[in-house]
């Protein structure tokens, strides 16, 4: 990881640029971070692919593809450029962890019930991936993260459409040689059987250090390695027993001898390799890396930071539906308390010296699968680059804010009334004052009534302006109790609010932090 130079942006799509993580064929990554302090990865795409004819609608069926995905193994898009804009990006979120393929190549194989574990999770997330019909086409070590929580499957889009793109112009293969299926090194389709034959390639790797095509200290072409994979078997030596017949059946030359990943499951759990057991099977040299990793991004997302200019624009995503809003427990205001905590990822390079004993170590970029994916809505003030941008004194909440504000939302009338409480209607009201960042700006009080037992369920919270970009605001519950003070509700500080004024007697609730279910969406002037 490196400090920005001369030849990097401060911000990228309203997305402030914190550091360089790193920079290959695609172009270049940068850490950044959203309004509510969430860490971001932040993929830049090189001029040339863009310039591809056809390169932009791939990147999009790409995107598209990957929020089809949803698993707790595989990668979520946080935000993408809008259609025609240049430089094209792609924000993923955030996790502090090192690559399988720069893990190895540092520490060594792993042991073997790590890697039984890692087939294990590695197969639920192909089968997620081909339960949505779609197919990875890059399965290597590299492109698998060792989360603390679960390995992750990392780079579905971007990649693949920038190969797609490289594959029209040269007539070359899609993927990385050592790992491809022999259909895919005939420069031929490659499906579902393709990413089972690359993962069992890539546990090969996990087990042994090298993968099953190469041999000890050698350096090969990648027409070589091209061959041996069509044309020779594959080396298991080193392999543990139980999973040299497994991995053998999946390196068939074949396709169709190949078990599908679910079948694939069924014997890795048979030998005892079952999903959810990653996080116990760490290696405490992995607990230890993990640790510093995340010590590190914290510091660095958690720095002051320039205000960027204000966001250019919702993505353009064709077909892609709305964000997702967190469910909210009871006493949430239009931010569910305790929701919004910083998950993070991305890719992983050597910090540079210039930055510091504080932030010494090094950082990974990965893309980390949640429950549901948050597509993060630019907050402007309007469409394409008509949002107003600030400039870096404007710290204040303007006058034209103060006021009070208040709405009403449908509550949750159909929830079960057991994991989530059923309630009647939400109504929020927002009073703000003139404040700097960083001083009391007013306080928000939410009523939300119990569906049948009457219980008063919202809180008051007194709000610091934490942001300010242009026409959205970013508050900060620094004080909460509950709005009826004899409830007994829990009603936690540190809520984040994202506020956007859409025209000067409304207010738009944005989706970034955790909007509760059933909160209103819009308050207007009273």
């Amino acid at each position: 990881m490196e400090l920005l130079d001369g030849s990097d942006p401060g911000a990228i799509g309203g997305y402030p640029l914190l550091a360089r993580l790193g920079e290959g064929g695609m172009g270049r990554v940068y850490l950044s971070r959203t309004v509510s302090g969430r860490p971001l990865a932040l993929k830049t795409v090189r001029a040339e692919f863009g310039r591809e004819p056809g390169f932009e609608d791939r990147f999009a069926r790409e995107i598209r593809n990957s929020d089809r995905v949803r698993s707790p193994w595989t990668t979520a898009v946080v935000d993408c450029s809008p259609a025609g804009q240049r430089p094209q990006w792609l924000a993923t979120e955030y996790v502090a962890a090192p690559s399988l393929g720069e893990w190895v190549q540092r520490r060594g194989r792993l042991p073997e019930r790590t890697v039984m574990a890692l087939a294990a999770e590695l197969c639920g997330a192909l089968g997620a991936v081909h339960a949505a019909g779609l197919a990875h086409r890059d399965v290597k070590p590299s492109n698998v993260l060792l989360g603390r929580r679960a390995p992750l499957l990392i780079d579905f889009g971007i990649a693949r459409a920038a190969e797609d793109s490289r594959h029209t112009r040269t007539g070359g293969v899609i993927g990385s040689p050592g790992y491809l299926a022999p259909e895919q090194a005939g420069a031929g389709g490659s499906g579902a059987p393709g990413d089972v034959f690359s993962l069992a390639a890539v546990l090969v790797y996990a087990a042994t250090g090298l993968g099953p095509f190469s041999h000890p200290d050698e350096e090969v072409s990648a027409a070589v390695l091209l061959y041996r994979i069509v044309h020779e078997e594959p080396n298991l030596d080193g392999v543990p027993g139980a999973l040299v017949p497994v991995l053998r059946s999946c390196l068939a030359k074949d396709p169709r001898q190949r078990p599908t990943a679910a079948a694939l499951g069924a014997l890795l759990e048979r030998l005892g390799g079952r999903t959810g057991a990653w996080p116990r099977l760490l290696p405490e040299a992995l607990e230890g890396d993990l640790s510093a990793r995340e010590a590190e991004a914290h510091a660095l997302v958690s720095a002051p930071a320039p205000v960027p200019p204000a966001f250019t624009g919702p993505p353009a995503l064709p077909g892609a539906g709305p964000a997702v809003p967190a469910t909210a427990g009871p006493g949430a205001g239009p931010v569910a308390p305790g929701t919004a905590g910083p998950a993070g990822g991305s890719a992983r390079s050597r910090l540079s010296r210039r930055t510091g004993p504080a932030l010494a170590g090094s950082a990974a970029a990965a893309l980390i699968a949640v429950a549901g994916t948050l597509l993060v809505r630019h907050l402007s003030g309007g469409e394409g680059t008509g949002g107003t941008s600030p400039s870096p004194s404007a710290a204040a909440l303007p006058a034209s804010w103060a006021g009070t504000w208040v709405g009403t939302g449908p509550g949750t009338p159909d929830a079960d009334g057991v994991t989530r409480p059923r309630t009647g209607q939400f109504a929020v009201t927002l009073t703000l004052h003139p404040a700097l960042r960083g001083e009391l700006v007013g306080k928000q009080v939410s009523k939300v009534t119990e569906t049948g037992t009457g219980r008063e369920l919202g809180c008051t919270e007194a709000l610091q302006l934490r942001e300010v970009r242009g026409t959205s605001m970013v508050f900060e519950a620094v004080t909460s109790h509950p709005t009826d003070r004899t409830a007994a509700v829990s009603c936690p500080e540190g809520n984040i609010y994202v506020v956007t004024m859409t025209d000067p007697d409304t207010l738009g609730l944005g989706e970034e932090g955790a909007q509760s279910a059933g909160a209103p969406s819009v308050l207007t002037r009273r």
